[in-house]
């Protein structure tokens, strides 16, 4: 199954790795792959990752999947034909911020970000 990211998603995720790169050059690579690996994980088995505690949708749950070596989770939906990934979201700041997002389906999606420029 494939992957998109919701532009304010993607937006996120460079964000994030722009902060890490300030904070040593090449972390924010480093990030941004750990986001690519997870999300191909996503793809392969998306039920496997747990519900977003305090989001219910019996339909299509948002699911949450943990970045590795980062204070990040994913937030998805599993839809039709894809995976779409809500938020890149720091775990420890502004809870479900992103929840608006889940209705509201982006005019052109932002593609898996594979590098940051």
């Amino acid at each position: 199954m494939r992957t998109g990211f919701h532009p304010e998603g993607a937006a996120e995720l460079r964000a994030a790795a722009f902060w890490y790169d300030e904070r040593r050059a090449g972390l924010g690579d480093e990030l941004v792959e750990e986001v690519s690996a997870l999300s191909q994980r996503i793809a392969v088995s998306p039920t496997t990752y747990a519900t977003w505690p305090g989001v219910s949708r019996p339909a299509s749950p948002i699911r949450r999947a943990l970045v590795h070596r980062f204070p990040y989770a994913l937030a998805f939906e599993v839809q039709a034909e894809r995976i779409f990934i809500l938020a890149v979201a720091h775990v420890k700041r502004r809870p479900l911020y992103w929840r608006r997002r889940v209705r509201q389906e982006p005019a052109q999606q932002a593609p898996e970000p594979d590098g940051r420029r």
